[in-house]
């Protein structure tokens, strides 16, 4: 099963390791000393032109650890995946 994350992108549900919000995330300095290695590894997927809403991190198996950056609210996307409205 897989969760869309928007502009047609969409992840195995199974590898999906977090769903954050970036507002309430990004306050951290962790978190963002975290963005800034990922995305200088080049890990990092933006989703989309829109305002992102949430980050989520996904590490598949056999493969490096993958973030995205979605226009979907954090909460949207939780709820998708605990309703199992995931295609």
């Amino acid at each position: 099963m897989y969760l869309h994350l928007g502009s047609n992108i969409a992840v195995p549900a199974a590898d999906i390791v977090g769903i954050f919000d970036l507002d309430n995330c990004s306050t951290s300095r962790i978190t963002r000393e975290f963005l800034r290695s990922v995305e200088e590894e080049g890990m990092v997927i933006n989703v989309g032109n829109e305002l992102p809403k949430s980050l989520v991190v996904c590490c598949p198996k056999g493969s490096w650890q993958r973030v995205y950056i979605s226009p979907l609210a954090s909460s949207t996307l939780e709820g998708r995946l605990l309703s199992g409205k995931i295609e």
